[in-house]
């Protein structure tokens, strides 16, 4: 990364434009001088008192004496802050009753504002774009000290686990680092965000982090991080989703069964009305001497009950087709990162790491945000599913970005592509390029995105990943 010429000083964020505190190492000196300046000073009292003494000079000898006394008193005082002061923070790090991380992100912060400098203000849209320097500034955070509990928590045996680079513990999968930049870059005062975590045995553990972030270049040396296991809590939710999912599976099995039950009830009637008079015209037709006023008026019972047969279906139809759905203005970038948060755990099972880009001021669009929602799933498995077995990163890139009257959104994978002759084929039902596919789910997204009046396609390049986009209207204002 090369260093750019400075920017106006107004477009950093505020800890680029201030001056900072005492470093640790010039605060240590500080103190140290503290307790030594009055020290040397009862030193030098003493000394004088000792000298005016032997000459003879009681008086001056006396008052040396006394403000040695009250230097080293001074010494003495500052010296037992001091070490009470240490004591103190020792004690709230060890025993505050919570995991403590102290981390140096100075680094970080360094490249955050060469990048700021030269111009880049998104960090975001930047870091999806090189995600490899997004992994190289991780490797460059230092753990520098974690309390007891930290290392309790983690099935560690001591503190030594943890000293060192924080890639060491925070996977490839984990998505709370480009949030960390963002923050840093913004300014933020306050960072705060779930993030899961490797273990010394290479077990995965999910915290919530929390850290106030300095408001000085020199504060980022020394951040003090909280970390809260919610691993059982993340498994309890994730088991009420399930269950969740379980219901709704079980209540469309229902529908479609009372489904089929009302069409069978509903179009048997007519069928078998159908089939008598057509039975009957038959009959007249094959006697001796055809009766074809008869067969006639079979004829015309069949169509009659042909067209009741017709608008039966089209009846059942159109309830189908009406059914209530939940329109509202719909935030994309919302909806995109719970869908995100919802499928987490299949994303980190399979190795995948998704960068989420968003664009400024992206408008809202009217729409389901649960079809919405299974529409950005769906894709961001498929993508998943595809890098399935790949050496290397598996590198997932969500973009959203406004196109004129319509929201952009763009799923990228890095797997093997689409074959050109399947490409024109992806979205029908029942086709699917994977063994145990059901050949549904693109299908399902189409109808969900065109239903809404947007549209989907696919493109890929052959060994160079797949691409697919979809577009909703813009909400229009008023």
């Amino acid at each position: 990364m090369q260093q750019a010429s400075p920017g106006p000083a107004a477009a950093l964020p505020r800890w680029a434009r201030r001056i900072g505190p005492m470093t640790r190492a010039r605060l240590g000196l500080s103190r140290t001088l503290a307790v030594l300046v009055p020290l040397m000073f009862a030193l030098g009292s003493g000394l004088a008192a000792a000298i005016a003494v032997l000459r003879g000079g009681v008086w001056p000898g006396l008052a040396a004496a006394v403000l040695a006394a009250g230097a080293l008193l001074t010494s003495f005082r500052l010296l037992t802050r001091q070490v009470k002061a240490e004591a103190d923070y020792e004690a709230l790090f060890e025993r505050g009753g919570v995991s403590l991380w102290r981390e140096d992100w100075s680094a970080v912060a360094e490249a955050v504002l060469v990048l700021r400098r030269a111009g880049i203000h998104d960090m975001q849209a930047y870091f999806t774009a090189h995600p490899e320097l997004a992994r190289e500034l991780r490797s460059q955070v230092r753990i520098e000290d974690v309390n007891r509990l930290t290392a309790t928590m983690m099935g560690a045996s001591g503190k030594e686990a943890f000293i060192g680079p924080l890639d060491r513990i925070l996977p490839n999968t984990d998505q709370t680092f480009l949030q960390w930049l963002v923050a840093i870059s913004n300014g933020d005062a306050l960072y705060r965000s779930e993030a899961h975590i490797t273990r010394p045995d290479g077990t995965h553990l999910d915290c919530l982090f929390a850290a106030d972030l300095p408001d000085t270049m020199e504060g980022f040396r020394n951040i003090v991080v909280t970390a809260i296991d919610i691993t059982a809590y993340k498994a309890t939710q994730a088991r009420l989703l399930r269950a969740e999912a379980e219901i709704a599976r079980s209540a469309r099995v229902t529908t479609a069964g009372t489904l089929t039950a009302t069409i069978a009830h509903e179009v048997n009637s007519p069928l078998a009305a159908i089939v008598g008079h057509a039975e009957a015209c038959r009959r007249w037709l094959m006697r001796a001497e055809p009766d074809l006023g008869e067969a006639r008026e079979a004829l015309e019972h069949v169509v009659r009950d042909s067209i009741r047969a017709r608008d039966v279906v089209t009846r059942l139809r159109s309830f189908i087709g009406s059914a209530v759905r939940r329109t509202e203005p719909v935030d994309l970038v919302q909806v995109t990162r719970e869908a995100i948060l919802l499928i987490e755990r299949d994303l980190r099972a399979s190795g995948t790491s998704v960068h989420l880009d968003t664009g400024a001021g992206l408008p809202l669009v009217v729409a389901d945000p649960v079809q919405i929602q299974q529409v950005m799933v769906n894709l961001m498995l498929n993508g998943a599913q595809s890098m399935a077995g790949k050496p290397g990163p598996h590198d997932l890139t969500v973009r959203l970005s406004r196109s004129g009257e319509d929201v952009h959104v763009e799923v990228r994978d890095g797997g093997p592509g689409i074959d050109s002759d399947h490409l024109s084929r992806i979205f029908e039902p029942f086709f699917s390029t994977r063994a145990e596919g059901m050949g549904m789910g693109l299908a399902i997204c189409r109808n969900c995105v065109e239903s809404h009046g947007g549209r989907i396609w696919a493109e890929s390049a052959p060994g160079n990943g797949a691409v697919f986009r979809f577009s909703l209207p813009a909400l229009k204002q008023a």
